[in-house]
């Protein structure tokens, strides 16, 4: 089995990013770094393939000739690299968090797992602790929504092709939780679960593993802001999951966050567009009507980004990038 790590950096290799090499060579990962205008020119780690923004060029892959630089959604570029490498997994993070060992651990793709259908927007976050803690990218609306309780969730047999695990000690939360709240946090460890059709729930890209067959949901689009790009591509990616019976599994903290300087004030400018439209962008993908079946992925993701080009969202030029990531993905799956 092909296993990949991909992340983006635009720093000199920190202590952690050596750290995060010596691993992922010891659990025979390959680890991808994508670069951007800002990464060091001389960039060199041991066991990692560096992906300038001239190698970048060199791939065959049409996408990164018309990606903008300095922008996170470069990642999709380290994402094609791993499919051309025929990768059977696909991990993600980020360089500012500590790998540990669970990280490089893999859950079934069928798994029997407490499920939760039909749950509007859930809070997983309320299932890992007891005290008051929301997702980055969850309506600010639907904080004190009770939960479903634990005892009453029951065990099914889920598809689950996408695993968002946790993050310690800095989790992903938004910035009116930054300022409002206590950090460092840690989660407690609890039992798998899987948000089924009708459930929502915002799933980032700092601790994401994903299987072969959802890979075109990896799409980042590029001219959503930082803080949404990953959020959005998680409503997008869970709303066409429903079409292929799939869920999204959601499991324990596998790193240890430490996070680089942020501006929380400028995170919170970034994330405006979510606490403003997250609930309403989750109702209009509901009502959306998708094909069934995984021959319709690419059908289903062109018709999810237009509508968030139609309701301004994003810029019509996502549509453009969309389509060169399409394409790059047919043509290196023939």
């Amino acid at each position: 089995m092909k296993k990949f790590l991909v992340i983006t950096s635009i720093d000199k290799p920190s202590a952690l990013l050596k750290q995060i090499s010596k691993k992922s060579l010891e659990h025979s990962v390959s680890l991808i770094v994508v670069g951007d205008r800002k990464s060091p020119n001389n960039f060199k780690l041991k066991n990692t393939i560096f992906l300038s923004l001239k190698n970048q060029k060199k791939q065959n892959i049409s996408y990164a000739s018309l990606c903008p630089e300095n922008s996170y959604a470069r990642k999709n570029i380290g994402y094609l690299y791993a499919m051309k490498k025929d990768a059977n997994i696909i991990y993600e993070t980020d360089d500012d968090n500590e790998l540990l060992d669970s990280f490089y651990s893999l859950k079934p793709i069928k798994k029997n797992v407490y499920t939760i259908r039909n749950g509007g927007w859930v809070n997983i976050y309320s299932y890992f602790s007891n005290k008051q803690i929301w997702p980055r990218g969850f309506p600010l609306s639907e904080i004190q929504k009770n939960k479903i309780e634990s005892s009453k969730l029951n065990k099914k047999i889920e598809h689950s092709p996408i695993n968002q695990r946790l993050c310690d000690e800095n989790p992903d939360v938004d910035a009116v939780f930054r300022l409002i709240k206590k950090i460092p946090f840690n989660f407690k460890k609890s039992k798998d679960i899987a948000l089924s059709k009708n459930s929502w729930c915002p799933f980032n890209s700092q601790n994401t593993v994903w299987h072969k067959e959802a890979y075109p949901l990896m799409y980042l689009p590029a001219y959503a802001s930082f803080r949404m790009a990953d959020i959005w591509r998680s409503l997008i990616a869970q709303r066409i999951c429903w079409e292929n019976n799939w869920s999204i599994l959601h499991s324990n903290s596998t790193v240890i966050h430490k996070r680089n300087d942020h501006n929380i004030m400028k995170d919170f400018n970034d994330e405006i567009p979510g606490y403003l439209n997250n609930d309403a962008i989750a109702k209009n993908l509901s009502k959306l009507k998708l094909r069934k079946g995984t021959g319709n992925l690419a059908y289903n993701l062109v018709k999810c980004y237009k509508l968030f080009c139609k309701e301004n969202l994003l810029n019509y030029k996502e549509l453009k990038l969309l389509d060169c990531w399409l394409k790059d993905i047919k043509m290196i799956t023939q």
